[in-house]
């Protein structure tokens, strides 16, 4: 949520909805790991876990400081312009969930409770993922509405100055707390 805040703030009307479509697509990579069990291969090897956990946390605390770096740099946007690209957008809504292994544990531990075992349970386990990853994108439009609907107030240059530097030091944080949390 941190991110679709960040790309909607520098991205504006169509960086933000881009974002939560990445974040969407990365959920399905982990349902339909999960499905197929190689989300359980990731949890079984500690090496892999940890891989993954790394490399999400760096490339978490990568964007946090490049946030940092970035704020009040740019003037306040204006109808048609654009910060963030839409597709860069994508790609860090799917990167920070591919590589965030919390998320794969959620999949393979928690909705599979809920599916009855047997014939069809890999799709009966993806159409559980669907809806949920539908219920996420949903949640993740409504989240992007409400946040360009207090654009004007946040294109304040001090207020973005504000915003931008506080939004980098979450995903600092975030990164660091992915990066060093024990399994």
């Amino acid at each position: 949520m941190t991110l679709v805040a960040r790309n909607t703030f520098a991205g504006g009307r169509i960086s933000g909805p881009a974002t939560s479509a990445g974040t969407c697509s990365g959920l399905l990579v982990h349902a339909t790991a999960a499905a197929l069990g190689l989300s359980a291969v990731l949890l079984a090897s500690s090496k892999a876990f940890t891989v993954v956990k790394l490399a999400g946390g760096a490339y978490l605390i990568f964007l946090g400081i490049r946030t940092i770096i970035g704020a009040g740099r740019d003037a306040p946007l204006r109808e048609g312009e654009k910060a963030t690209h839409p597709w860069a957008a994508y790609r860090q809504g799917v990167l920070t969930n591919v590589l965030d292994p919390k998320v794969a544990v959620f999949f393979l531990s928690l909705l599979p409770q809920f599916v009855d075992p047997g014939p069809g349970f890999t799709w009966r386990l993806l159409l559980l993922s669907g809806l949920f990853i539908a219920m996420g994108l949903i949640w993740l439009t409504v989240y992007t509405l409400a946040l360009h609907a207090v654009g004007a107030f946040v294109d304040r240059p001090s207020v973005r100055t504000v915003i931008e530097t506080v939004t980098g030091g979450v995903l600092v944080l975030l990164g660091l707390r992915l990066a060093l949390q024990r399994r």
